[in-house]
């Protein structure tokens, strides 16, 4: 079996999807995307199909190492967003050849259903609230909310207490059997982080997400030793090199690998196996598309020490059968490969010139902030 084309799509409302054509008739799919730079994604993938095309899908790991190790320069998120959407693909016409998903080329289900978050908010407490008791309402045993949007170096006494405010209301809206992860999305300074987390602790989330930039793991670890919350990171991290230290400094004990972006499903499989000799937990990043997460479900199948997945859109639209949702689990995977198949005609009507742009946010004072 031959690869012979990497045919990529550009779909709302801001995916890159990769369909790889083989000489056997199996295609498989992948979704290779930096979110903002998908033409710049889409265009290292056709320059890694110069050594792609001609070659047999199903050595997954060899092609994954001549691609990463094969040029001088190694990862970043453009050229590991490409290759993981790759990876990906090869994955899905591996288990297609073979008539079995992917996890179990893996070792196989540790698990007969994968725990899934959905997303809330809202502006004051009451918002919050309904929006707790909305998510609660639909079976979701684990949530995740992003409390503030630009934040400054030291923020204010009010600014504390309106966060406090709102999750309060989401804690009330849930109830204490629901899970709540708090996104801080790096926006935070290390030192506004630490008062923020204290102040946090009495409403028992399940974990603080990237409180700080991650590019310092110090200062995460001065975080992580501040309080009882658990930190979690990893969404901005790619391959397993990159989370060597966040484990070794103690700086997380959940990893947020997103597949389509840390290197692919084995390369998330490995950074797993890597966080479990540290009795870390995995709650893989998908704030993408249904070929996204359905990679990430065959890893979570596999994998002791997953915790909780990320999603936020099952595939309606998007693939013939799309996952289903109950009491926020969805069932493991049964089909071949990824266990999914794209809906093609419907996917014609989705396709768009691949221009969206990330959202900025910028302080009172006019300055930009991070997003």
């Amino acid at each position: 079996m031959k690869i012979t084309q990497l045919e990529t799509f550009f779909v709302q409302p801001r995916w890159v999807f990769l369909k790889m054509h083989t000489d056997a008739g199996i295609v498989g799919w992948g979704e290779p995307i930096v979110e903002g730079w998908s033409r710049t994604v889409a265009a290292a993938v056709q320059e890694m199909g110069r050594y792609l095309i001609g070659k047999d899908p199903r050595e997954i790991e060899k092609h994954w190492q001549a691609i990463y190790r094969g040029a001088f320069y190694h990862g970043g998120p453009v050229l590991t967003s490409a290759l993981s959407g790759i990876e990906q693909a090869m994955w899905d016409i591996t288990g297609k050849a073979l008539g079995v998903p992917v996890y179990q080329l893996l070792g196989g289900a540790v698990r007969d259903k994968i725990r899934v978050y959905g997303h809330v908010g809202g502006q004051d407490f009451n918002a919050c609230r309904d929006a707790g008791q909305a998510a609660a309402a639909k079976g979701f045993t684990a949530v995740k909310t992003a409390l503030f949007d630009a934040v400054r170096f030291v923020e204010s006494q009010a600014f504390v207490e309106d966060a406090l405010e709102r999750m309060a209301g989401l804690r009330e809206g849930v109830g204490k059997s629901v899970d709540i992860g708090i996104d801080f999305h790096g926006r935070v300074s290390p030192a506004m982080a630490v008062r923020l987390v204290k102040a946090l602790e009495p409403h028992y989330p399940m974990f603080v997400e990237e409180p700080c930039l991650p590019e310092n793991v110090d200062t995460m670890v001065t975080v992580a030793r501040s309080t009882t919350i658990p930190i979690a990171t990893g969404e901005r991290l790619f391959t397993r090199w990159g989370f060597r230290e966040v484990l070794e400094k103690g700086a997380a004990v959940i990893l947020q690998p997103d597949l389509s972006h840390a290197g692919g499903i084995f390369e998330v499989r490995k950074i797993a196996a890597l966080a479990e000799t540290y009795y870390a937990a995995i709650a893989p990043h998908c704030p993408l598309g249904p070929i996204a997460l359905a990679a990430c479900l065959q890893v979570d199948a596999c994998t002791p020490n997953f915790l909780c997945q990320e999603q936020v859109n099952l595939g309606d639209g998007y693939l013939k059968q799309p996952f289903v949702l109950r009491d926020g689990h969805i069932d493991l995977p049964t089909g071949p490969g990824l266990g999914i198949e794209v809906d093609e005609e419907a996917l014609a009507g989705k396709l768009y010139d691949g221009s969206w742009e990330n959202p900025r946010l910028w302080h009172e004072d006019g300055s930009p902030a991070d997003w």
